[in-house]
This record gives structure tokens, sequence and C-alpha cells, in this order.
């Protein structure tokens, strides 16, 4: 028997030989220093990484990154972006484990790893960041709950990611998402709470990278989607002060295209503020023409004087913690947004941009916004203002 066993493995040698003398196979070529198989993640002051594959799906970037509040709006768009290029994700949540089962299947097998966790608690922050090498901070809420003010969401948990990061010793990025607009003198608890919260971060990690996005746009949007959910509904669209005030919306893949490009970067971008806004200014106003005219509905507007719409959105800010049950989430009259609206939300003149990270933003016009298509009355191809749309000679 061990005979026919070294006679066959003689055998299957002299094939493999035989096959190599008619199509040679080279090393060089084929090996994972090879410059097609090398990922260009930035590794600056941490040291050599393991890195192999072409920079996809199934390769190894290097990167093992916890992302904070990504199961959110933006955080789902960056997982995918870093899943896409071989990175391990780990994605800390606190409510149900169907909470992330979306984000699953963003990456190759066994690389977007779920872990529950409690914010509160600094061990079980720790444990999510135990293994990781970039930290990145996408945690934000636009309204408060009893159980979580703006203080603790947006400036306690941003500082204690920071000092323990630092602590951390093998957290090579940290990147931290605030938002356009933040500033200590603003009149928005939440912007001030941001604008703190980047003092904080830079403090503890000097070398930190902050990004300040516009509102942004997209899927899962909060400002689209809720307008023409409201304007379905009810038939027409307040408007705070007239929707005057100047925004700079932003594409939300392009946001998180910019979060990539600065790992990718050979440490420029580290220690950095970039206010990331779309290419173009509109109006409030402008905004819902053009969100009416994607919905196909008539425009229809309520302008609400600045005064009535705080007083109107303050009960809920007066009884949020002295009622014994939970406040639904405010829509449309939310004291705060009222606040961040009331003054005009761009980008500074001298700021860094997306234009310094090598990125060209979409139009909003066009895919960004064509999810509202789903809000027409009858279907996609109609809508109430179907024969404005389209001419007669179309009809067969």
């Amino acid at each position: 028997m061990q005979a026919i066993t070294r006679r066959l493995g003689h055998q299957s040698f002299k094939s493999s030989a035989s096959l190599k003398s008619i199509y040679p196979i080279s090393d060089h070529y084929y090996g994972i220093d090879h410059e097609r198989y090398v990922s260009t993640i930035a590794t600056k002051g941490v040291g050599h990484l393991v890195r192999k594959g072409t920079g996809g799906r199934s390769s190894v970037s290097g990167i093992v990154a916890t992302v904070f509040g990504a199961t959110g709006f933006l955080g789902r768009y960056v997982v995918q972006q870093l899943a896409k290029m071989g990175s391990q994700v780990l994605v800390p949540f606190r409510g149900s484990e169907d909470c992330p089962r979306h984000l699953k299947l963003m990456g190759d097998l066994g690389q977007i790893v779920p872990m529950k966790f409690n914010p509160r608690d600094e061990s079980s922050v720790k444990a999510v960041m135990a293994r990781a090498n970039v930290v990145i901070n996408l945690i934000g809420r636009d309204y408060e709950t009893r159980n979580y003010s703006y203080e603790e969401v947006h400036y306690h948990m941003a500082e204690k990611l920071a000092k323990i990061s630092k602590e951390h010793g093998g957290i090579m990025r940290f990147i931290q998402v605030s938002c356009l607009g933040a500033s200590p003198s603003s009149s928005s608890r939440m912007l001030r709470c941001k604008a703190a919260a980047e003092e904080a971060v830079l403090r503890e990690l000097p070398e930190a990278t902050i990004f300040k996005p516009a509102v942004m746009i997209g899927t899962e949007d909060r400002i689209l989607n809720r307008w023409a959910h409201f304007a379905k509904k009810y038939g027409f669209l307040p408007l705070m002060g007239n929707g005057n005030t100047k925004i700079q919306p932003v594409y939300v893949v392009d946001v998180a295209s910019a979060l990539t490009t600065a790992l990718k970067d050979d440490g420029t971008s580290m220690g950095k503020i970039y206010e990331l806004g779309g290419p173009e200014i509109f109006t409030v106003h402008e905004l819902a023409e053009i969100m009416y005219d994607v919905i196909r509905e008539w425009p229809r507007y309520v302008n609400v004087p600045l005064p009535i719409a705080k007083a109107l959105a303050t009960p809920r800010e007066l009884f949020l913690n002295k009622v014994p049950f939970p406040l639904p989430k405010p829509e449309m009259f939310n004291l705060d947004q009222i606040h961040a609206f009331a003054k005009d939300t761009v980008v500074s003149e001298n700021a860094l941009t997306f234009n310094d990270l090598g990125i060209v933003p979409h139009k909003l016009k066009g895919y960004p916004i064509e999810f509202l298509i789903s809000y027409r009355k009858g279907g996609p191809q109609f809508g109430s203002t179907i024969s404005e749309k389209v001419s007669p000679d179309a009809w067969p």
C-alpha cells in the first residue's frame, strides 16, 4: 500500500512539473508584495499592518475599525465603503440584534462584527475598541429623549471615546463627525454640544480628523423624507421664517467617501477640520420646490413666523422630563432644529472642503433624490402634476 502511495505521489509531482514547464508560473507576479496586491491604506504612526489582496471586498486592508453610530443614516454608508475595501468593521449597538442585521451583508464573511455595548459602561466601550486600530464616531441625534440629553450624546460620549482611544495606544486614526454650523455661540443646544465635542476630541487627540457635514441627503434622510411625508399626509408644508435660510445640502455617499479617503492618505488629513457641503446653495424654500417637483405634487406652503414655530415646539421640551412616559419624537416642529435653521449654514470661505480630499461632490438634482419618486401618487410614472410633466405626444 505504501509503495502504491509513493508511486502515485511521484506521478503527481511529475505531472505538476510538466504543467509548470508548459505554463510557467512566477511567484514574483502572484506574491502579496506585488504592487497590484498591496493596499494603499496609510499606516502613519502605527507600524506595520498585515495587508494583502487587490483592495476589494475579499482583501485584507489592515484596517479594523470600530464605527460608533454605524446603525444610523450615515453609518450604513461608512460601513459599506470600509467593507468594500477589505476592512473589518466592528459595529457597536445597544438595541435589538436586528439593528445591525442589514450591515452584515455589506462585507465578506466575518468582516462585519456586531457587538452589543452599553455607552454608559466604560468597560463595555473599551471591549468594542480592544482590537481596533481605527475609531470613527458618528453618534448623534437631532432630538432629546428622557434617557439621553444632547450633552450626553454629542459631548460626553465623544470625550469618552477620545480618552479611551488615547489610553488604548494602538488607535492609528480617530475620526469625529460633527455638524456644519457647530459653534459655542450657536442658539442651538445640539450645535453647541457638537462644538464642545470638537474641542474635547482635539484636546485629547490633536491628530484626530474632524468632519463637519452640512444637511445630508439620501434614501434614509431626515429632511426630504420628512417633508414629503408631511406634504402627502396634510396637503401642505410649513416653512419657518418664510424659508429664506440658506443651506448647502450634501449627498450622504460623498460624506462617507470623505471619511474613507482620509484613511487612505499619508496622514495629511490628521489634525485637520473639514467642512463638507454640496456644490450648490439653496434656500429652504428652493429645496422644498425641488422636493415638490420630484414627488409631482402641487406646492402648497404655510409660512410660520419663527416666534410661533418656537411656541408650537416648546411644550415637548417643557414636559420631556416631567411626564412618566416617553413623548413622541418631533417631526416638523423641533425646537432645536428651528434654532439651527434660523441662521444660514454654508461652508466657510477658507475652510478645508471636498476639494482638499480630491472628491467632486454630486449635485443634488438627479440620482441623490431619486428616492422621492416613491411618494408619487399612482406610482413612479404618475403623480398629481403629471399633465405638466409629460407632453400629450408621449401618450399612446
